[in-house]
């Protein structure tokens, strides 16, 4: 019954993040954006913002969008080479970005952070001011790492971390998370048929933590399970929600807003 009532009070959230991972972006078949998923993308987002919402997006793919601009047909491994890459995909991104959303009169801006930048009290409170005075203005700020000009990002980090960051950082009263995965299961379902699925959690605890695996079905993504719960575990301190849901299809997002009993469902303010 608690597990019910918490779905229906999502409606109530205000302050929303969603981060989208890179394996949503695409189409699997070249790794080129998936520009027809992109529109529904913003479309949702859009209506999010009618509804008296504040929305920030923590999109992934500069790297590989970049990539494939330049005819590679998978990332590179050289880490300059991948920053090249982000340098031209994130330009190929807000260019798209900002034209969807221009189309459904919405106004998209681009905040690129680094840990740098959230590690220090004076970077971190001017993100902060920016980021608040964008909704403020109604305006769609899309978050992502800096990847031009950071290396730690690119060689061990993920936008799961950054988007509880930024969670964290607005005080935001829920984060979704939309990956290549349905939610948390007690193991990988792609190798155990046994796997159990898991759809609210509301102590997070270590055992939980042994269950995930960190890797990434897609072999696109950089954060697996671990750096997800890690995000969860960080959301839930600071009281915010969040959601492990699959991105295949975007529609999602206000069927979650609605309630609907998809993904998992990590209830803030009861982490250990």
């Amino acid at each position: 019954m608690e597990h019910i009532e918490a779905r229906k009070d999502l409606k109530n959230r205000k302050r929303i993040v969603i981060k989208i991972g890179s394996s949503s972006l695409t189409h699997p078949q070249t790794g080129h954006l998936d520009l027809i998923k992109i529109e529904v993308l913003v479309r949702e987002i859009s209506d999010l913002l009618n509804r008296g919402k504040e929305v920030i997006l923590v999109s992934s793919g500069a790297i590989m969008v970049g990539s494939r601009l330049i005819g590679f047909h998978h990332k590179p491994g050289k880490l300059a080479l991948k920053q090249a890459c982000a340098s031209i995909g994130q330009a190929k991104l807000m260019m798209i970005y900002q034209k969807l959303f221009n189309e459904y009169n919405q106004t998209a801006s681009q905040i690129l952070l680094t840990n740098y930048t959230l590690g220090s009290e004076p970077s971190c409170s001017n993100a902060r001011n920016t980021l608040e005075e964008l909704l403020k203005l109604k305006v769609v700020p899309i978050v992502n790492e800096n990847d031009t000009v950071a290396t730690e990002e690119i060689e061990v980090g993920d936008n799961d971390t950054l988007s509880a960051a930024v969670a964290r950082l607005v005080g935001a009263d829920l984060l979704i998370l939309l990956s290549d995965i349905d939610g948390l299961f007690t193991n990988d379902p792609n190798i155990d048929p046994d796997a159990r699925f898991i759809g609210y959690v509301e102590q997070l605890d270590d055992r939980f933590f042994g269950m995930a695996k960190n890797t990434s079905s897609s072999g696109v993504g950089t954060g697996g399970m671990s750096t997800k719960l890690g995000a969860a575990r960080s959301c839930m301190e600071h009281g915010c929600d969040m959601i492990i849901a699959n991105g295949r299809d975007f529609h999602i997002i206000h069927e979650l807003i609605n309630g609907e009993d998809k993904g998992t469902l990590f209830k803030g303010g009861n982490a250990k």
